[in-house]
């Protein structure tokens, strides 16, 4: 059996070694060619080395690879997950955004994201990979992971691929050469069948090379049926996990305990995806992997097929001819100025008799003097021959070739840094976006590539992260945070937190479907460096907008203690700009007062009350306090109303009504006797008046009450005293 797994794994390396075989052979040539700088054919750089011949290279290709890679840095896609179906909530949602970027932040998936970038634009191709690890040394609990692919040869993908992604994938391989050394100690007893014998002598050797052997993962995806199960709390479950056990206890048995039971079933279609590492004689490991892809990320360059053929193409494909040509021109102006011999001085014959050795070595050395003879008595003096100048042929040629690498490749000068005519900040940040724009599909490929990184991810989490655990997830500004997920949410009082309907809150990972999108654009520190700069700019061009976007500003700031800054200008901000309603904080200041003075009038009352309590012993006495009662607990219920009216009045009459309240209970001769009570106080301000019936308009009077002194009452507030027989007080 493990043979023929063998044999299967073997036959598909083949497969995908031979389709993929011209693609890696342009893809290394690219490599070499931009990385290394071997850009002079070998033949002609042999001939001109045997003639002692200089071989410039003046490398200008990893300035257009950066150009790119780094605006893809600049510019990092973000996963954002969201809910897919009813069982999916927004809340969830979250805390798996903020699991999958503590993931990308703990495994350096930035590293991971950068490389594949690179590779896809240096050479057509690039890859990272997903894993799970153990969190800690101590702990059962299992993290994902995202993993950089530092050499993309080592893996083959599928051959029948034809997504432009790695989502399709059913079979890929990655290879690791581990000495034999690290071999044996690794797998204790693994045979070493070489591969030259029995029935693997006619396979590929290409796995085996010297003291090395080359160990390969072969990762498989069989589509498989399975049978899910609706239950009638219209969860949908598979129908293995409602039936595995664990620890002699499945999920049948505790659905059904709480009597949940099976309404529906149906056949669906999945993937189980396989890991077996093999060496060229045996599988040495085979693993299950609970998710349904294959957890290799390509990211792939230019995707071009013809005729059902798949070429990837790198930046600098086509680059490379306008590269050879430039550093041949630049080659040969730099050998005809170097190798043209020295300009020599001319003159008669035996001019030069006097001072030979300063003639000879004129051209090395200064001299102070140099004496020349006379020729037949006639004095002529030796001339030199003016210089040639340097080869313009040579030169414009190599500017022809540099401006066609610029071309090919769609990046400029203004891309580059380099100065234009353009004199506007919009005019060269236009420039700058053509090349941008130019290049651009390589950026739009590695946020393709992420997509289906997230989707492996929110695959895999409710199979990594179904315990009740606390996990830390990381906020857009990469704030860690600790949850506690799979258990009910605990409040600061430590009982459950629950919703409006009454429901305990639990982010339950295992439960819903997820879906996300990919944002590409600055990062989180980007973007706020960005905002800073522009409200900057703002203020400079209108500065009475610095009062009132000052707080923003500083918080947009680096520098320490901003957020504090921020928070202390926007205490000063307006009412307005703060986002309240200056008629709702009047009002909440007029409740505040008519607090303070309704607690005053009840201890006034409450110690009059004391008072008619000591003077209560006689049948009349006792009849006046019963009705000083009645008259507390009728402005008690008075106030309560006042206080649930407010919001639907204004501040001017709610302070008339407070106080025309007070007046006239304290002034009722059955708890406040005549020659006790205090004289009437002066007449009001026009503004403090209690509203009369000239007050409101005729609309408003509807549903008021007119007092007998001509003000105004709601007749809600109206005080519903107790219906008491009139008995004269004695």
């Amino acid at each position: 059996m493990a043979d023929d797994k063998l044999k299967t794994a073997l036959e598909l390396f083949t497969l995908a070694e031979d389709a993929e075989s011209d693609n890696r052979i342009a893809a290394l040539d690219d490599l070499k060619f931009a990385r290394l700088g071997e850009q002079w054919p070998d033949e002609m750089k042999r001939k001109r080395m045997l003639e002692n011949r200089p071989c410039l290279t003046i490398n200008k290709m990893p300035s257009f690879i950066r150009q790119v890679v780094n605006d893809g840095r600049l510019n990092k896609p973000a996963i954002k997950v969201h809910p897919a179906d009813d069982n999916a909530d927004v809340k969830t949602a979250e805390i798996i955004n903020g699991i999958i970027r503590n993931i990308e932040i703990t495994s350096n998936a930035d590293m991971a994201y950068d490389t594949g970038l690179e590779y896809s634009v240096t050479m057509g191709f690039g890859y990272w990979r997903v894993s799970a690890d153990y969190a800690h040394d101590d702990t059962f609990y299992q993290d994902l992971k995202i993993d950089r692919i530092a050499n993309p040869f080592s893996v083959y993908g599928d051959p029948f691929s034809k997504g432009a992604d790695s989502s399709d994938w059913n079979d890929a391989f990655i290879t690791d050469l581990i000495p034999k050394k690290i071999y044996q100690k690794k797998y204790k007893g693994a045979d070493k069948i070489d591969w030259s014998i029995g029935a693997y002598a006619d396979m590929p050797t290409s796995w085996k090379d010297g003291e090395n052997v080359l160990v390969a993962e072969w990762w498989s995806r069989d589509e498989v049926k399975e049978k899910i199960l609706r239950l009638s709390n219209n969860l949908v479950i598979k129908e293995s996990l409602y039936l595995k056990k664990i620890d002699g206890l499945s999920q049948k048995d505790i659905l059904d305990a709480q009597g949940v039971t099976v309404i529906g079933d149906r056949e669906t279609r999945s993937y189980k995806v396989k890991q077996r590492i093999m060496s060229g004689a045996e599988v040495l490991e085979e693993n299950e992997w609970p998710g349904i892809y294959i957890p290799i990320v390509a990211v792939y360059g230019e995707d071009i097929n013809v005729e059902g053929k798949r070429y990837l193409r790198s930046l600098i494909r086509d680059a490379k001819d306008p590269q050879t040509m430039f550093n041949y021109w630049r080659t040969c102006s730099t050998e005809l100025v170097a190798l043209a011999p020295k300009t020599p001085f001319i003159g008669p014959v035996g001019a030069f008799e006097t001072d030979v050795d300063k003639w000879q070595s004129a051209n090395t050395d200064t001299h102070a003097f140099i004496e020349y003879d006379l020729v037949d008595g006639n004095p002529i003096a030796p001339q030199r021959q003016s210089f040639a100048g340097p080869p313009a042929g040579a030169l414009q040629e190599a500017l022809n070739a540099s401006d066609d690498m610029k071309s090919v490749m769609g990046i400029y000068d203004a891309s580059l840094g380099a100065r234009s005519n353009e004199t506007s900040g919009r005019a060269i940040m236009a420039r700058q976006k053509e090349g941008d724009v130019s290049t651009f599909h390589f950026i739009d490929n590695q946020a393709r590539a992420i997509r289906h990184t997230g989707k492996i991810l929110i695959d895999l989490i409710p199979h990594y992260y179904n315990d009740a655990r606390v996990v830390r997830i990381m906020g857009p500004d990469k704030k860690p945070q600790n949850v506690a997920i799979n258990q009910p949410i605990t409040g600061p009082d430590g009982q459950p937190v629950r919703d409006e309907n009454g429901i305990e809150q639990i982010y339950d990972l295992t439960v819903g479907k997820y879906d996300l999108t990919v944002e590409t654009g600055p990062s989180f520190s980007t973007k706020r460096e960005e905002a800073a700069y522009q409200m900057t700019e703002f203020i400079r061009a209108f500065p009475a907008a610095a009062p009132l976007i000052g707080d923003l500003l500083a918080k947009n700031q680096d520098w320490p203690d901003a957020d504090e800054v921020g928070r202390r200008l926007q205490a000063a901000l307006p009412p307005q700009v703060q986002g309240q309603n200056p008629q709702i904080q009047g009002l909440q200041q007029q409740m505040q007062q008519m607090d303070a003075q309704a607690k005053q009038a009840v201890a006034e009352l409450q110690k009059k009350l004391a008072d008619a309590e000591m003077k209560a012993k006689s049948k009349e006495n006792s009849d006046l306090l019963e009705v000083a009662k009645i008259k507390i607990d009728s402005y008690k219920a008075e106030t309560e109303r006042l206080k649930m009216m407010a919001p639907a009045l204004g501040p001017q009459e709610i302070q008339a009504l407070v106080m025309q309240t007070l007046q006239q209970v304290l002034q009722t001769p059955d708890i406040t006797p005549q020659e006790q009570q205090p004289m009437q106080p002066p007449p009001m301000q026009p503004q403090q008046n209690p509203p009369s019936a000239g007050f409101f308009t005729p609309e408003q009077q509807q549903g008021m009450h007119q007092m007998p002194d001509g003000s105004m009452m709601p007749d809600a507030m109206m005080p519903q005293m107790p219906q008491q027989p009139e008995q004269p007080l004695q």
